[in-house]
């Protein structure tokens, strides 16, 4: 009989591991992807999302001053954290740097589902309605993100329930535009232009969906 006991808690033991490596053994989509793999349409669909950090019933350690992020954010990531316990901004930071590439090639391609799960209504919005004036021009773009050289967190807030960072993105990309004929228009691939952008990402942190969407976008 014991024999029978002991036999059925390894089978329990072994149960609860692959359920916890299901959980946490996973890509989560923080992973930057390099510049050289394929376009976003050859992949499902991802999202800036916050990975479990801890087990139920352990909290993470307190959130620091983070050298990631400026001195006006510091206070917000704090609040952010103490919201949600399994906030780690260097994840966080990852997974924006990942959605900043995916979210650009989308555009440049014209992916509206892509764009729609990615970012809020007035973002969404105001994407579609460029893509819709390019393609009714006859332009296409070949435009192709070289390599970003700095990615920091600029601000950051938290009014329950709602949290959002701001992260400035240095980056250098290389943009061409074609006509209607496919003659160049404007642009080269072979010269990247150094670009400089404060995009703002949001999520409510009590309603059990870790997505962050892309909510404001800014030139610098």
């Amino acid at each position: 009989m014991v024999t029978v006991e002991i036999v059925l808690l390894a089978m329990v033991a072994a149960f609860l591991g692959l359920r916890l490596y299901s959980v946490l053994g996973k890509r989560t989509g923080h992973e930057q992807e390099p510049v050289a793999r394929p376009a976003i349409d050859e992949r499902q669909p991802a999202s800036v999302r916050q990975p479990v950090g801890s087990r139920e019933g352990l909290s993470p350690a307190p959130v620091v001053d983070s050298p990631l992020a400026d001195s006006a954010a510091q206070s917000g990531l704090r609040s952010i954290a103490n919201a949600d316990r399994t906030f780690d901004p260097a994840l966080f930071l990852e997974g924006a740097k990942a959605a900043y590439g995916m979210i650009l090639e989308a555009y440049w391609k014209g992916d509206k589902a892509q764009l729609r799960f990615l970012c809020d209504d007035d973002v969404y919005e105001s994407f579609v309605e460029a893509i819709d004036a390019r393609n009714a021009n006859g332009e296409t773009l070949e435009n192709r993100l070289v390599r970003i050289d700095e990615a920091r967190i600029v601000d950051a807030s938290y009014d329950h329930p709602m949290a959002r960072i701001s992260v400035r993105f240095d980056a250098d990309i290389a943009a061409l535009t074609r006509d209607a004929n496919g003659a160049i228009i404007g642009g080269s691939l072979t010269d990247a232009v150094e670009t400089h952008d404060v995009w703002t990402f949001f999520r409510d942190v009590k309603s059990g969906d870790r997505n962050w969407k892309l909510d404001e976008t800014d030139a610098v």
